[in-house]
């Protein structure tokens, strides 16, 4: 799990509620910690600080209500966002949730893909709304370290001399800019330097990641909402446009939105304009846009997926990243950086980095690129000694013996390589039906809606002329 991962406590009295999402939550990325009353789950929230609360409502001894009235009369827990998990129907209790400092409220039974939806929506304002109450010159030397701390930039291969030349041509304009590359090859750390090179840099880059949304909520996410404008839509919310107003807003992986969100996008981007949902009134924004995506727009736009007229505006200026198998010569040092920041990380020394490993890491084609290599390079202090990082059993064994089964993974895989290959074996198997007594759930022993999150995770998706359910 990325040590930057958000925290999220999950107060429930049902114990099966609280495996449930964990589990979900998990899959997706989170950490979690868990409370099953009012009076522990205010200890957890001083102790451990998480970025945001999911707060059952009917508890024994204090319920979910003054739970969170003490969180919100509390300096040290005023700030993190509270949701309400509620299987509760009346109006009145839900505006009685907002009125004591509730952000959300999700109904039971809850449906995955809206509660993400949520959690991540909320997750993401509190880091914004953090980091616009740090001074200019903070939020710039923590955004340098974060491109430092990365590594995807270091190196000086040719290819990767490129595209720090592109990054420094089109940051000093307000031009759109596409960024491409498979996973793990850093483009949103691409999209930051671009933000921080411009002359917007003392103003918010908001980010939104387009696969983590349901398509109903895209809309509402990326214009905002007024109160009334669907079930559920208890005030206002400004949306992404317009919290990037003066800034940068970068779209993560644009090529999972919808057709309806596309047409809308497009719109925004042509006119500089755009309604909030159920409004009528047309508010002007002055946003860059940087926009990223892991697939080809060509293709998806060739069979249909993708608007041709969205592409063009979008693709104003393109930037490719090389995946790291093209760049060997940096592995060497790339290796070096990663070992001494996940070291200082993990409280290992490091010292030095054995030949062996480094010749098994220029090797081997890092298919999960540079977050692959980061699992490797943890993997193996873990299994070092001495302060020497070398090429450990299991981890360095013939990196290329598979190459010719792409879908086999090898022996020195990480393990969210594993994972993905052996999810897609199950549902190849089963025909990409996920749920029932021949579904790829069952297959794999998991619930369904577990399969769905990993899936989403990973970026699994149904091949075109494929059946599930």
């Amino acid at each position: 799990m990325h040590p930057d991962a958000a925290t999220v406590l999950i107060v429930d009295v049902q114990p099966l509620n609280v495996d449930l999402l964990e589990q979900e939550l998990e899959a997706a990325g989170y950490r979690t910690l868990a409370a099953t009353d009012g009076e522990q789950a205010l200890a957890r929230a001083i102790e451990r600080a998480p970025d945001l609360i999911l707060l059952d409502v009917m508890m024994p001894g204090i319920d979910g209500y003054e739970t969170c009235r003490r969180l919100k009369a509390a300096e040290a827990t005023r700030a993190i966002p509270v949701i309400f998990l509620t299987a509760l129907k009346e109006t009145f209790d839900k505006v009685r949730a907002f009125e004591i400092g509730a952000v959300d409220y999700v109904t039971k039974p809850f449906e995955t893909a809206e509660l993400l939806a949520r959690v991540g929506t909320h997750v993401a304002l509190r880091r914004e709304i953090a980091a616009h109450q740090r001074s200019k010159a903070t939020i710039r030397g923590l955004v340098e370290q974060q491109r430092h701390d990365a590594g995807v930039l270091v190196g000086d291969s040719a290819a990767l001399s490129r595209v720090r030349g592109l990054i420094a041509q089109v940051a000093a304009t307000d031009s759109t800019v596409l960024i491409a590359g498979e996973t793990g090859t850093g483009k949103e750390l691409v999209a930051r330097a671009v933000h921080e090179q411009s002359a917007r840099r003392d103003r918010a880059l908001v980010t939104l990641n387009c696969a983590a949304l349901p398509g109903a909520l895209v809309e509402s996410e990326l214009f905002g909402h007024e109160k009334g404008a669907f079930t559920g839509a208890h005030q206002q919310r400004r949306g992404r446009f317009e919290l990037a107003d003066g800034g940068s807003l970068f779209l993560d992986e644009v090529g999972e939105l919808p057709l309806e969100a596309q047409a809308k996008l497009l719109r925004a981007l042509q006119e500089r304009e755009f309604e909030r949902v159920g409004g009528t009134r047309a508010l002007r924004v002055d946003v860059r846009v940087i926009a990223a995506t892991n697939r080809d727009l060509r293709a998806e736009v060739a069979a249909g997926r993708f608007r041709a007229d969205l592409y063009f505006r979008l693709s104003v200026f393109p930037i490719t990243l090389p995946p790291l198998r093209e760049r060997r010569g940096d592995i060497p040092q790339l290796v070096r950086h990663v070992v001494a920041r996940v070291a200082r990380r993990l409280g290992r020394q490091a010292d030095h980095v054995s030949p062996a490993f480094i010749a098994w890491a220029c090797a081997y084609d890092w298919p999960g690129n540079v977050r692959e290599l980061e699992n490797a390079v943890e993997r193996a202090l873990i299994l070092s000694s001495g302060g020497l990082l070398e090429a450990v059993d299991g981890l360095a064994a013939s990196p290329i013996e598979n190459r010719a089964d792409p879908q086999m993974p090898s022996a020195i895989a990480s393990l969210q390589v594993v994972e993905q290959t052996h999810i897609r074996r199950a549902l190849d198997a089963t025909g990409w039906t996920i749920e029932g007594d021949n579904g790829a759930a069952r297959l794999l022993g998991l619930n369904a809606s577990t399969l769905r999150g990993r899936m989403r995770k990973y970026g699994i998706r149904k091949p075109t002329g494929r059946e599930s359910r």
